[in-house]
């Protein structure tokens, strides 16, 4: 049995600009974090044959063209499997459609384990690039590569989207006093709404195709909001991060309609009287984790939870995707 798991991740600043159709023009580059929070996918021999699958739902069939599952399809194919006989389990700490980046980990995880059952190394960079592939190539996703590239590598890190498609990973150069300071007082809530990505993104990325010029200034100063986040951080200056999630918030709002509702907004405006620096929806919008900056942690804990908000603790990931059974 082979077990891989791949970290979730929350988006610092620069979320946005890492679809090909931004940084195919201009250039893309974003700060993410992973955290402790995974996704897991069990590979294993069964000892029928077959492609047994178990997920959401079950599958039990006996050629890969059966499979229903978009994503294990297309990774089953890559194998060129002659004669399947493979069984393939899933598990996640967080449910997916919350903003926390769980298709591109599971894909990451997928690929990890299935490489592995074969004994073959992946690389972070070889298993975000295969990633990506499937699911921006193949499946026509209108989506971007942090997820797939941030669960790959772990930490806190800065990546930059190249008009060739290459990316380039740095780590966040942040001391330990801030490395600290941001796992004490980076909260997250979850809003109880779960959706899926595909719509808002898919508006963003045609917009951006036709030249949008709203969508491109916003885009553009998005971007610029995570250099500043970058510097911020790198100097220690942790409020004035803060107070870039809420601009970065404030901006974001403005791409889609969909991308908040008035509960959202209650709730965002409840944590920035009480004890917030700054925040944002994390993911695409629309719905999963509302994420701040505390000034104040106790204070806004008790704020969220007086308004029926559930916290999930984490702390940070320096692993990405790997094999925790073999």
């Amino acid at each position: 049995m082979i077990i891989a798991r791949s970290p979730l991740r929350i988006t610092f600043g620069g979320g946005g600009t890492d679809l090909p159709s931004y940084y195919q023009e201009h250039e893309g580059f974003l700060i993410a974090g992973a955290i402790k929070k995974y996704v897991f996918v069990t590979v294993m021999r069964p000892f029928s044959e077959g492609i047994y699958l178990k997920y959401s739902e079950l599958e039990h069939v006996n050629e890969v063209a059966a499979v229903r599952h978009r994503i294990i399809k297309e990774a089953l194919s890559l194998l060129q499997l002659k004669t399947p006989q493979i069984e393939i389990t899933t598990l996640a700490d967080i449910p997916a459609g919350t903003g926390l980046g769980s298709s591109g980990s599971f894909t990451t995880a997928l690929l990890k384990a299935l490489y592995a059952h074969r004994r073959h190394l992946m690389q972070p960079q070889e298993l975000a690039e295969l990633a990506c592939d499937i699911e921006i190539n193949r499946l026509k996703e209108p989506i971007g590569k942090q997820d797939q590239y941030m669960a790959a590598y772990g930490g806190l890190t800065c990546f930059t989207f190249h008009k060739d498609n290459r990316v380039t990973a740095e780590p966040l150069k942040v001391s330990m006093e801030t490395f600290f300071d941001l796992e004490d007082n980076v909260l997250l809530f979850f809003t109880g709404y779960s959706r899926s990505a595909s719509g808002i993104l898919q508006d963003q990325q045609l917009r951006t195709q036709a030249s949008d010029r709203e969508m491109l200034e916003n885009l553009h100063f998005v971007k610029e909001l995570g250099y500043r986040s970058k510097e911020a951080l790198e100097l220690g200056n942790t409020t004035m991060f803060g107070e870039l999630l809420h601009e970065h918030w404030e901006h974001k709002k403005r791409r889609s309609k969909g991308m908040s509702n008035p509960k959202i907004d209650h709730w965002y405006e409840v944590g920035m009287q009480s004890g917030a620096a700054g925040g944002k929806l994390v993911g695409a919008g629309g719905g999963g984790f509302l994420m701040f900056y505390a000034a104040d942690r106790n204070k806004l804990r008790h704020a969220m939870r007086k308004e029926g908000l559930e916290e999930i603790r984490f702390n940070f990931d320096f692993e990405g995707t790997k094999i925790v059974l073999s």
